[in-house]
């Protein structure tokens, strides 16, 4: 697994901390992986899509 490092804003960090202090999570970079994953999940396919159709039209010029 690579690492990335993020800035958050405190109220962002609080929330995160109350996830994994009520269990939902075990732990902040679980929590945000977790988050990350929602939103490829939700946004990949798109910015796959669109990615394609810029190479696509980059490979005509």
């Amino acid at each position: 697994m690579d690492r990335v490092t993020i800035r958050l804003p405190p109220q962002q960090v609080e929330l995160l901390e109350k996830l994994v202090q009520t269990g939902e999570f075990p732990t902040i970079s679980e929590a945000v992986r977790y988050a990350v994953r929602e939103y490829l999940s939700k946004r990949g396919d798109r910015i796959v899509r669109d990615n394609d159709q810029i190479v696509t039209f980059d490979a005509r010029l």
